[in-house]
């Protein structure tokens, strides 16, 4: 008979419950969407300061118990799993608490600390206490993201990727760092993180390992970013940075562009990665592979044309991060997203952020 972990919530707003609400988004969209739909696991608690918050949580949660604080929780719970999805300013202090309580398994939403310094301390005390994190960095663990990645070989040797981050949310504030309510942070580490998915793939396949995700993430920044500039800086009247280009080299490709605005007046994401036989285009709604073929307009000369492929009616990409916490628990399968990958994207963006 296979065994239940158990689970507890820390964390009762967006990204913890209230997502699993929005009717236009892929579901389950919220850790306690996803912790419910697992079979394999039975949430027994939730905890959140706001308690109105947690009471309305409670009441869609009648079998689960619940808490305003983390150190009640750990009083007198003993779960195997802790999901954190608190504010990025409360990520060190709770996830801590949570490390103390030794559970089986964190699972911690991105970004994983508001700095490096932060996320050290975090890592200090997970390898104390033996306890493995899993972050959130949610498109690692999509189907469309995966396919993607699959489809590497097929385009050749990589020459550029470009990823895209568009949104209305100030890109850098000095003042916002204490509370990471700037983009380059709270989404951009999303972009960053996917990107450095796509780098892994490229350095495994030219060391002749073609498996897909199936590996435990890179304990180490699994690619050498050289020639650091960045171009575009944008700020407003009051100083506050709206646009910024990160601009790198790397041994898989030569030119990785990392674009973010925060002047947009919509939401868009998207990573275009051009190779020497084909093209990959993946982002929120679309995903699109083309290949090198016979040119219909130069006679002569190849054109890039569209294949077809089998996108996914849904991407899973918050069930899959669940399964993958179960499979791991089980001893099935390694972490697909750790804290060193989470840790990896953080460097990138402190990169990023010292030269603004």
């Amino acid at each position: 008979m296979q065994r239940i972990y158990t689970a507890a919530l820390i964390g009762c707003g967006r990204i913890g419950w209230t997502l699993a609400k929005d009717k236009l988004r892929e579901q389950p969209a919220s850790h306690t969407a996803a912790l419910n739909a697992n079979k394999r696991i039975k949430l027994i608690a939730g905890c959140d300061t706001d308690e109105e918050a947690l009471k309305n949580w409670g009441k869609e949660n009648p079998s689960a118990l619940t808490f305003t604080s983390a150190s009640s929780l750990f009083a007198e719970c003993k779960p195997d799993i802790v999901s954190v999805a608190v504010n990025e300013n409360a990520h060190l202090d709770i996830a801590l608490k949570a490390i103390q309580s030794k559970p089986a398994l964190v699972i911690l939403e991105k970004p994983v600390a508001l700095n490096s310094g932060q996320a050290l301390k975090l890592k200090a005390a997970a390898d104390s206490a033996d306890v493995k994190i899993l972050v959130n960095h949610e498109r690692r663990f999509a189907l469309d993201y995966n396919m993607a990645r699959s489809y590497l070989k097929q385009i050749g040797e990589l020459q550029i990727i470009t990823a895209t981050l568009s949104s209305g949310l100030k890109v850098y504030d000095k003042e916002a760092e204490e509370t990471g309510a700037y983009s380059l942070i709270h989404d951009g580490t999303h972009l960053v993180d996917i990107v450095l998915f796509f780098l892994e793939a490229a350095a495994g396949l030219a060391s002749g390992n073609n498996s897909n995700q199936e590996a435990e993430g890179s304990e180490v920044l699994p690619v050498a970013l050289e020639d650091f500039k960045t171009s575009g800086i944008f700020k407003d009247k009051n100083g506050i940075v709206r646009n910024v280009t990160a601009l790198y080299s790397t041994k898989q490709c030569p030119l990785v562009s990392i674009n973010i605005s925060g002047r947009s007046k919509y939401f868009g994401f998207e990573v275009d990665l051009r190779g020497t036989e084909g093209r990959i285009l993946i982002g929120n709604g679309f995903f699109h592979v083309y290949k090198a073929k016979e040119s219909k307009l130069y006679t002569g000369f190849k054109s890039l044309e569209e294949i077809k492929i089998k996108r996914p009616k849904k991407t899973l990409y918050f069930a899959n991060m669940i399964q993958n916490a179960v499979d791991f628990l089980d001893g099935k399968a390694p972490l697909r997203s750790t804290l060193q990958t989470g840790m990896n994207a953080l460097t990138v963006l402190e990169q990023i952020k010292a030269a603004l």
